[in-house]
């Protein structure tokens, strides 16, 4: 039991209407909590509503879509409740969000650099040179070889690996104590996937940062986290600790997941002690 979730969804329900002035609801009752330190991994098929319920946390959820029930807390504090500048500090203050496709998550028309030290300042008092000097320490601490190029770079110049490390740099340019990380590893090579995933595993410990995991990739998830939610029609069906859910799944849907990466376990036989509970 969480004494005191950095991020508590409460039987959270996100809906779109439709044509016949009804609703689809694209995440339906979710509940789900993350402290601090906390790995969680969201999981489960394209369209399952994960990368919505991380849209809701932050307040993000695309018109005409709304929540229509149940309630997002962010330590402590309803953000339905939020003013717009309570949520500016929010997101990247208080969580931290790498989105999918990295390249076209950032502006194209300013520098790498620019990018990074507008985020940094926008959550500390820095005038613009000491904003510019974190902002390269970002970029180093992202493990960019030749920050200083990059700082320079526009994203197009970017490969796909070294965009991705650009949005680690901006997601934790405002210090967040949860980080959001939504398919991080899509659109990347086997090498690169394994190089995000450990420089991902590297920054939550040092940064000591609850996360939450959303991958429809099992065995990124499994080498990861501790605590594992299934989510199928915008439904969790299923949560607990990753080996039980993994080892011993009870619900449909999770067997058929796992029956769909059947190479997983060998691919991290020697992680598997990692999660072994002592």
């Amino acid at each position: 039991m969480i004494a005191e979730p950095l991020i508590q969804l409460d039987r959270l329900t996100v809906g779109f209407p439709t044509p016949d002035a009804g609703w689809r609801y694209a995440v339906d009752g979710v509940t789900l909590a993350i402290g601090a330190g906390e790995r969680v991994g969201l999981v489960g098929e394209s369209g399952s509503g994960k990368s919505l319920t991380a849209l809701a946390c932050l307040g993000l959820v695309p018109a005409p879509g709304r929540v229509t029930g149940g309630s997002v807390c962010v330590a402590g504090a309803d953000i339905s409740k939020m003013s717009g500048v309570g949520l500016d500090r929010l997101r990247g203050g208080e969580i931290g969000i790498i989105m999918q496709e990295a390249v076209e998550a950032l502006n194209p028309v300013y520098t790498v650099g620019f990018q990074v030290a507008e985020s940094v300042a926008a959550h500390h008092d820095l005038g613009r040179r000491e904003a510019r000097r974190v902002a390269l320490s970002l970029l180093t601490d992202a493990a960019l070889e030749a920050p200083e190029e990059i700082a320079r770079a526009y994203p197009h110049e970017l490969s796909g690996g070294q965009a991705q490390r650009v949005m680690f740099a901006l997601a934790l340019a405002g210090k967040p104590r949860i980080l959001i990380a939504d398919e991080p590893t899509s659109a990347l090579d086997l090498l690169t996937q394994a190089q995000v995933i450990e420089l991902l595993d590297r920054l939550v410990d040092e940064g000591g940062m609850g996360l939450l995991l959303i991958s429809h990739d099992l065995v990124v998830v499994e080498g990861v986290v501790d605590r594992v939610a299934v989510m199928n029609q915008g439904r969790i069906v299923e949560e607990g600790p990753i080996n039980a859910v993994f080892s011993s799944p009870h619900h449909p849907y999770t067997r058929m997941l796992l029956a769909s990466a059947p190479g997983r376990r060998a691919e991290l036989s020697d992680r598997e002690g990692d999660h072994v509970d002592g």
